[in-house]
């Protein structure tokens, strides 16, 4: 075997182990909340010792960051999968219910994505990468639809971001938000492509992709 050979094995082998650590760390974030598992506890998960865990992630943070860097790259994936609708308002109203069902398909994927849950956690750059991707999707979108003021791009996430929470909070498998969608939508884009229109060009920020999550 050589050189390169040997190294290429030990980083599929290291990659390997720290997919498995995170994958564990997943079951055990669903099963007793992002918060309360221990590495002690994720350890006997993987069947590893604590000490082995280290070897692979300096920190509990560091994990959340791996399973972070995951999150965001299957959320980037599955906003990036084909429209098959015709028409920029279509897209836009097809972008919201799969942004819905993927937040509602999982709530701990959607806790650490977009909400601070865990104190003092920041995901790196890196890790917050796609999710910077799919978003910016949102405001191609919507600028399709005329609609490109920062203010109006905010409003867009503040909005969907609040129908999702009550819908994990308060009706969990439910579709009692969910309902909403569609008509939240419509008023959304009768107040900002009204606004908008109602602007000369110089009053708007420029800003025409992407949107602060």
């Amino acid at each position: 075997m050589t050189k390169s050979t040997t190294s290429a094995w030990r980083e599929a082998r290291r990659q390997s182990a720290r997919e498995s650590i995170v994958d564990a760390a997943w079951d055990l974030a669903r099963e007793e909340g992002l918060l309360m598992w221990s590495l002690r506890d994720l350890a006997t998960r993987a069947g590893i010792t604590t000490p082995t865990v280290y070897a692979y992630f300096d920190s509990k943070h560091a994990i959340y960051d791996a399973m972070f860097g995951q999150a965001a790259t299957d959320f980037a994936e599955y906003m990036a999968r084909p429209y098959d609708v015709e028409g920029s308002r279509e897209q836009l109203f097809v972008y919201v219910r799969r942004f819905f069902d993927f937040c509602t398909s999982d709530v701990e994927r959607y806790q650490l994505l977009f909400q601070r849950t865990i104190p003092g956690f920041t995901p790196t750059p890196e890790a917050y990468a796609p999710s910077v991707r799919a978003l910016r999707t949102l405001g191609q979108v919507l600028a399709e639809n005329g609609i490109s003021e920062e203010g109006h791009l905010d409003l867009a996430t503040a909005l969907i971001g609040g129908l999702v929470s009550q819908q994990i909070s308060n009706d969990p498998g439910g579709v009692r938000w969910m309902r909403l969608v569609d008509e939240a939508m419509e008023m959304y884009l009768a107040h900002c492509q009204t606004s908008e229109a109602g602007h000369s060009p110089t009053s708007r920020s420029g800003r025409t992709t992407g949107a602060r999550g």
